[in-house]
C-alpha cells in the first residue's frame, strides 16, 4: 500500500460512518444560520441529518440557483459564513459566478491529490493553470503548497519562455490542463531542450487515454483530479487508475439528472456534492456533471467511495480548453449580434487539442468580426462557419469529442 496524506484515507466504513454522522448534521446547522439557505433549509431538523440517506431528503443547489442568489446578494448570495473581505482571495468565473478563496493549508484540498501523485518536498510544480480572475492557478498552488513543493507561477500561454523558465528552474512536475502539457514538451523538443518533468496533475478538461499514454512514452507519470472553484476536490486518481476517489473533504451523491433523488450503485447519473468546508458549506450543489459509482476499493489502499471519472454533462455545459462553454452564452452572443438568429457551439478534437467551432446563421454576416465577438463572450478562440440553415432540434452545444 502506498503511503497516504493522512489517516483519513484509510479508514474503516464504521469510522467514516460514525465521522459523518457528526459532521453532517453540524455542517447542516451551519448552512441554516447563513442568509442564502433561509428559505432552502429553514424547516429542517438538522440534528437527523446524519448520512445520506437523510440528506437525500434535503433540496438541491444548482448553479443557476447560485447565480441568482449572487444577482441578490453580493457577492456570495448570502452562502458564505464572512463577507469578501473575510477572505484572502477572490474570484470570477464565466456566467459570472464569484468564488472566494484563502490562503490557509490546503483550503481547497488539493494537496491530498498532489500527494497522491508523488508530489511533494524537492519539487518544482510548473503551474499552468491561470491565474487571472479564474481561481484554478490558486488552487493547485494551494494544494502545492501544502506539501511543500515550489511553484512556478506559469500561468497559460508564451510556449517558449514556459520550456526557458522550466529548464533554468527545473521543473519536475507540471500541473495545467490536460493538452498543455504536449504543447510544451513538443516546444521543448524543437528548440532542442531537455526538461526535468516526469509527473503530471491535471485538470480542466478530459483527460484521452491516448493523451496519457504520450505523455507515458516521453516518461511524464499523468494523474487527474476532479475539482471545482466552488467545492474544491472532488474526486482524484491515485496510482492505480481504477476510477476516481471520493476526497474526505466531500459527500458525493450520484442522482437522477435534474432531481435529488438517488440511483442505485452503478448507474450513471448527476454528480451532487456536499461540502465540510466551514467557510462556505454548500449543501447538495448539483454540478451538472455525470459519473457513476465504482463498486469496491481501490487497491491503493484508500477506502472512501470511488466514482468512474468525468462521463458527460447533464446539461449541454461542456468544457472546452478547460473552460465552461454554456448554453446561456450562445444565447448572449445571438443576442449581441444584428442578423444572427441562431447559433451553435461544436467542440471536437484536433490531435489532442480541444476545438471550438461557431456555427452561425443569419444574413449578411462577417466570419472575422463574429470570431472576435465569440472570443469577448466566450473568452476563446473560435472558428466561425456561416451556415444557411442550423438545425432545429434544440441543441446549442454540441460535443463531438469521444472520451473512451
Amino acid at each position: 500500500m502506498e503511503s497516504t496524506y493522512d489517516l483519513l484515507e484509510t479508514r474503516t466504513s464504521d469510522a467514516r460512518a460514525a465521522a459523518l454522522a457528526e459532521a453532517l448534521p453540524r455542517q447542516v446547522a451551519l448552512a441554516q444560520s447563513l442568509p442564502g439557505y433561509a428559505e432552502r433549509l429553514g424547516d429542517v431538523d438538522a440534528a437527523t441529518v446524519r448520512d445520506a440517506a437523510a440528506l437525500a431528503a434535503l433540496p438541491v443547489l444548482r448553479k443557476s440557483d447560485l447565480m441568482g442568489r449572487q444577482a441578490e446578494v453580493a457577492p456570495f448570495g448570502g452562502l458564505t459564513t464572512m463577507g469578501a473581505t473575510g477572505f484572502d482571495r477572490l474570484f470570477q468565473s464565466p456566467g459570472p459566478i464569484y468564488e472566494p478563496g484563502r490562503v490557509t493549508k490546503d483550503w481547497w484540498r488539493l494537496g491530498r491529490f498532489l500527494h497522491a501523485a508523488g508530489v511533494g518536498a524537492g519539487d518544482v510544480v510548473q503551474n499552468c493553470f491561470g491565474y487571472h480572475l479564474t481561481p484554478a492557478g490558486h488552487i493547485f498552488e494551494n494544494g502545492a503548497d501544502a506539501v511543500g513543493a515550489a511553484v512556478i507561477p506559469a500561468g497559460t500561454g508564451q510556449t517558449e519562455l514556459q520550456v526557458q523558465a522550466a529548464r533554468a528552474l527545473g521543473a519536475t512536475a507540471y500541473a495545467g490542463t490536460p493538452d498543455y502539457l504536449k504543447v510544451i514538451l513538443e516546444k521543448a523538443a524543437e528548440m532542442e531542450v531537455s526538461l526535468g518533468i516526469t509527473k503530471a496533475v491535471v485538470s480542466g478538461g478530459a483527460l484521452f487515454p491516448s493523451l496519457r499514454d504520450w505523455y507515458a512514452d516521453q516518461g511524464v507519470a499523468c494523474l487527474q483530479c476532479y475539482a471545482t472553484a466552488d467545492l474544491g476536490l472532488i474526486a482524484y486518481e491515485s496510482p492505480a487508475m481504477e476510477g476516481m476517489i471520493v476526497d474526505e473533504g466531500v459527500l458525493v451523491e450520484i442522482v437522477t439528472p435534474g432531481t435529488g433523488d438517488p440511483v442505485p450503485e452503478g448507474e450513471v447519473g448527476e454528480v451532487v456534492v456536499t461540502s465540510f468546508n466551514p467557510d462556505y458549506p454548500l449543501i447538495r450543489f448539483a454540478t451538472g456533471d455525470l459519473s457513476a459509482v465504482l463498486p469496491g476499493e481501490s487497491p491503493c489502499g484508500r477506502t472512501n467511495m470511488r466514482i468512474k471519472g468525468w462521463m458527460g454533462r447533464a446539461d449541454q455545459t461542456t468544457k472546452i480548453k478547460g473552460m465552461f462553454v454554456r448554453p446561456e452564452q450562445v444565447a448572449e452572443f445571438v443576442a449581441r449580434h444584428a442578423g444572427v438568429t441562431r447559433a451553435r457551439v461544436i467542440a471536437t478534437r484536433e490531435g489532442e487539442t480541444d476545438v471550438m467551432t461557431l456555427q452561425v446563421e443569419g444574413q449578411g454576416l462577417d466570419a472575422d468580426a463574429l470570431a472576435g465577438a465569440a472570443r469577448d463572450v466566450f473568452k476563446l478562440g473560435a472558428s466561425v462557419e456561416l451556415c444557411e440553415a442550423l438545425p432545429r432540434d434544440g441543441v446549442v452545444i454540441e460535443d463531438q469529442r469521444q472520451y473512451e
